[in-house]
């Protein structure tokens, strides 16, 4: 590479494929045969089936750590096949193809997209698509040729929005806030939808009480090791979010508590 030559284009893949699915490797072997310098970075295989939801929480999360340009892929797509549109995004300094099911609603839910493209210019994909593997034959071809310098505006019309998908609202009253678990991350910690903002005020003492479901702890804590090990004990996770877990041990599993869960605050 000369000198002053700028840093290989990245693209992200974010699937509900499963880990070391070969239909990743096949979309890896499409972008690599247009564009061999591109940097390919996982950022996650592991959303559950479907699972728009999830797959939108891991993008909002995610995405933004990367360099300004990152090219960002995500397939979830049960709607795969049918008449549901396939879509770049502009969000922020980052670029999103997805279908457009509610998948990138979480990060415009964060920052608005600045253009929205309905991707429907074949010229740009792979010759023969398949109906049920539009993340190969479209994603993958569209995504590598944007990181060699195409203009997003080639790729189709522009649209006015997205697909949004329903987010859970949180409940604030005196004394008390009522959210519920929005994921539950590969530990088995039980993520919330109740942010760091929302509990500035909350007493930093055992007079908070947290409760999921039928499952009740005392205070608010800032790390893990503030309690023992098989303690349930809520604290602020990385996301910047409520989080209740099992010191050492698996929260969603060993209390039976999926997403959807409800949690209250009290104090």
């Amino acid at each position: 590479m000369a000198k002053d030559s700028p840093p290989p284009a990245i693209i992200t893949l974010t699937t509900d494929f499963g880990a070391g699915s070969r239909y990743v490797a096949a979309m890896k072997g499409v972008i690599l045969s247009i564009n061999p310098c591109v940097q390919i970075v996982d950022l996650s295989h592991v959303v559950p089936h479907q699972d728009i939801r999830t797959g939108a929480i891991v993008l909002a999360e995610t995405a933004r750590w990367f360099p300004q340009e990152t090219i960002h892929i995500a397939v979830v797509d049960p709607g795969v096949g049918s008449n549901r549109r396939i879509v770049y995004a502009r969000i922020g300094s980052h670029h999103y193809i997805a279908p457009d099911n509610g998948l990138l609603s979480g990060l415009a839910m964060i920052e608005p997209p600045s253009k929205i493209v309905c991707i429907n210019e074949p010229e740009f994909w792979l010759g023969d698509v398949s109906r049920t593997f539009h993340g190969r034959d479209i994603m993958a071809p569209v995504a590598a040729r944007l990181s060699l310098g195409l203009s997003p505006d080639k790729l189709g019309k522009p649209i006015d929005r997205l697909i949004e998908l329903p987010w859970p609202e949180v409940q604030q009253v005196p004394n008390r806030i009522e959210g519920e678990v929005i994921e539950v991350d590969s530990f088995g910690n039980l993520i919330t939808n109740i942010t760091r903002d929302m509990l500035h005020g909350v007493p930093k003492s055992d007079v908070v009480v947290v409760t999921c479901e039928e499952h009740e702890t005392q205070g608010i804590f800032a790390t893990y090791s503030d309690q023992p090990p098989m303690t349930f004990m809520a604290h602020v996770g990385s996301t910047g979010r409520l989080e209740l877990a099992i010191v050492d041990e698996n929260a969603s599993a060993m209390l039976g508590v999926r997403v959807g869960a409800p949690v209250r605050v009290s104090w």
